[in-house]
């Protein structure tokens, strides 16, 4: 099962699980109802969106593997571990998973239909032309991770309360992925990422400036629905200034740095997303 668990990316799916309960729960609070079926809504969601994921990490692999033979040689698909039909397979039997799983909640809540409709349709134009193109597939790597939160507040039947959490997703994800590119623009002979057509000095302010919008954004709560003296208001404070501080730290050496820099942003992603965690007990 090693290959396929890491042909999946099995890391990345949890993560999309779990980003996609604490969206339900950051958007709802406390409140969610266990005796009527919200929290089995938040479940079927969470599985939904780890297996938009894993088949999303498949298809990334699938079109990457001649690139992946220099960034990424361990991987499943470069090395034969699994072949190209098998994943092909897992990659329709995922989908058609996807949807399933939200079936028994498409008429009550049919907003979640919406939002996994755009997900696949992301997935396919990001591997079919925007990967290749730089900026613009970056932004559809973000707009998946925010609809992680967006999926999970849906669920939760309290979408517009995930719309802070799934901005600042946007645009942390936003930062990372160009250091990413930035760190391998040396194997990303076949995109014409922004390191690449820019120069990774220009990449860099671009991380920068995606970073601070996450920053700026991480006060939304404060402003809307959070209040400030509750012990929610007090984790999510701690919680996200040290989160701030992390994704300071993962640009202020850019265009240098860059495997440190892309792994502190990653850091800050985990704690940001145990801030959000902290304002479901308001």
């Amino acid at each position: 099962m090693a290959p396929y668990l890491r042909l999946i990316r099995a890391g990345n799916v949890g993560v999309s699980f779990v980003g996609t309960v604490v969206g339900g729960l950051a958007a709802r609070g406390l409140g969610i109802d266990i005796g009527s079926g919200g929290a089995l809504a938040l479940l079927l969601a969470g599985a939904s969106t780890a297996c938009v994921t894993a088949g999303g990490n498949i298809l990334n692999d699938l079109g990457d593997r001649e690139s992946d033979r220099v960034n990424h040689p361990d991987r499943p698909l470069v090395t034969g571990a699994i072949g190209v039909g098998p994943a092909r397979a897992l990659l329709v039997g995922l989908g058609v998973v996807s949807a399933l799983l939200i079936l028994p909640l498409a008429l009550a809540t049919p907003l979640l239909v919406a939002i996994l409709a755009s997900a696949w349709f992301v997935i396919l134009a990001y591997e079919r032309r925007l990967k290749s193109i730089g900026l613009p597939g970056n932004a559809a790597v973000a707009y998946l991770t925010a609809a992680v939160f967006l999926y999970g507040g849906s669920a939760a039947g309290n979408v517009v309360v995930a719309l802070p959490f799934a901005a600042m997703a946007f645009f942390a994800t936003l930062s990372r992925e160009v250091i990413k590119d930035m760190e391998d623009a040396e194997g990303d002979v076949d995109r014409r990422t922004l390191p690449r057509t820019a120069g990774l000095g220009p990449a860099g302010w671009v991380a920068r400036g995606a970073a601070g919008a996450a920053i700026v954004l991480s006060v939304w709560p404060l402003l809307t629905f959070l209040p400030l003296r509750s012990v929610a208001g007090f984790l999510y404070v701690a919680l996200v200034l040290a989160a701030d501080g992390l994704f300071v730290a993962s640009v202020r050496w850019l265009p240098a740095r860059l495997h440190q820099e892309q792994s502190t942003s990653k850091l800050a992603m985990t704690v940001a997303l145990l801030a959000f965690v902290a304002t479901a007990f308001r």
